[in-house]
């Protein structure tokens, strides 16, 4: 059974390389793309594939060696320990390849857009949102993924009330799905005398980017502003009106941009926002019709569900969907976020094992 994935993956392959080199694909950057994407994906399963393959072969032939009677003393003692490492490769190459053929988030492969909203906590939830912020640009760089800020509504002590910024690069969405959701942090704020700790939250919304084709948007769908960009405190941060609202006006979805000051690169970048978030409501809504749509618990796309905290006077740092606690917590909001990444990850393709 396996062998046959493997045998149409190969020919997958060869598919992709045809299309790949026709100058009409080329030309269409967003296929090309995909199909660059998938290519890369089926060869390095069948990377592991191959590895896998030659494991399971030595797998055999240290266990013939066993069962020969020659064998014995303390070369027996060598091979059964060879054997006992063999076996954790092939299951692990087994899992890497298992993981590839379940099915795939349709998304996984895009750019993502990114909402960090303060939450409970006045300046202090303010200041966390500015933490994860840093936390996912630092995260994006070690992976060579580029961040863009979208729009921003800083405050005065170097937080934000809101900010919405674009990742772009490889699997992006497949790593960063994971962190939406409620973040809560516990520490002693700098403008607390009486060294209290307290409790703060913000949100994160991960939203797989929508292209053009997707998500078309009627001009005479929508309602555009403009208006003069602000910065701390209110004051001018130009003197032309740059800054761009747009209003979805049958959902009454309305996104503001204000970090470029071209009133048309603020428009576009809005636009990018606004295609994204109706991309997502229609999903909701498909998945509220057919309840076996819906994502799992682990890939949640629910906003109220508390899933992270991050305890600073105890250096600890918990994800409550998988009970995994680090005591790293600097690591972590430094972009270290590989480990649950990986744990999430292991724990959304487990479930949907069971259900295979």
């Amino acid at each position: 059974m396996l062998r046959e994935r493997m045998d149409a993956l190969k020919a997958r392959l060869s598919e992709i390389e045809g299309q790949i080199s026709d100058p009409a694909v080329i030309g269409q950057q967003s296929k090309y793309r995909r199909l660059a994407q998938e290519h890369a994906g089926i060869t390095e399963v069948l990377a592991s594939y191959r590895e896998y393959e030659r494991v399971a072969e030595e797998l055999v032939g240290n266990e013939r060696l066993l069962r020969e009677e020659k064998t014995d003393g303390e070369f027996r003692a060598l091979v059964e320990q060879e054997l006992q490492s063999l076996t954790e490769q092939k299951k692990r190459l087994e899992d890497e390849v298992m993981r590839y053929l379940l099915p795939r988030d349709k998304d996984d492969d895009r750019n993502t857009i990114v909402e960090i909203r303060a939450g409970t906590g006045g300046d202090e939830a303010a200041l966390f949102v500015a933490d994860l912020f840093r936390m996912y640009s630092h995260y994006a760089e070690k992976r060579g993924w580029k961040v863009e800020t979208m729009d921003s509504h800083p405050t005065g002590i170097g937080g934000f009330k809101e900010i919405i910024f674009s990742v772009e690069g490889k699997d992006v969405y497949r790593n960063m799905k994971y962190e939406s959701g409620v973040h809560r942090v516990q520490r002693v704020p700098a403008t607390e005398a009486s060294g209290r700790i307290h409790t703060s939250a913000a949100t994160v919304a991960v939203l797989s980017e929508a292209e053009d084709v997707e998500v078309k948007i009627d001009p005479k769908d929508i309602r555009v502003d403009v208006y003069r960009s602000s910065g701390h405190g209110g004051q001018s941060v130009n003197t032309t009106d740059s800054a761009v609202r747009i209003t979805h006006l049958a959902t009454g979805l309305m996104v503001t941009c204000q970090d470029e000051k071209s009133q048309h690169k603020n428009k576009v970048k809005a636009l990018r926002v606004l295609r994204a978030r109706l991309k997502e409501r229609m999903e909701e809504e498909q998945a509220e019709k057919v309840s076996s749509l819906r994502r799992s618990q682990v890939s949640t796309g629910d906003r109220s569900a508390k899933i992270r905290t991050y305890n600073f006077p105890q250096n600890r740092v918990t994800d409550h969907r998988i009970g995994l606690t680090v005591y790293n917590l600097e690591s972590v909001i430094e972009g270290n976020l590989d480990e649950f990444t990986a744990a999430l990850m292991a724990k959304d393709h487990e479930e949907k094992l069971k259900q295979c």
